[in-house]
């Protein structure tokens, strides 16, 4: 498909992020440090089944949190 999507399907896509936003937080409770954790579980999860493509659409501090990159020592 071309062009703008249609804007049911954008509201779709926004419902389906407010729901996996949810559904994280319920899962990693109110510790930061475990939402950090299970996001990068996930990313590291869809990278895999990505065949590592994804990590190269990821910032590189997004990438090393996920443990799919190494930081770089500039």
């Amino acid at each position: 498909m071309t062009g703008p999507e249609p804007a049911d399907r954008v509201d779709a896509t926004d419902d389906d992020a407010a729901e996996l936003i949810a559904q994280l937080r319920e899962l990693a409770g109110a510790d930061p440090a475990d939402v950090r954790q299970v996001v990068a579980e996930v990313l590291a999860a869809l990278d895999r089944a990505a065949g590592g493509a994804l990590r190269e659409h990821l910032p590189e501090t997004i990438r090393v949190d996920a443990g799919l990159d190494a930081p770089s020592h500039a």
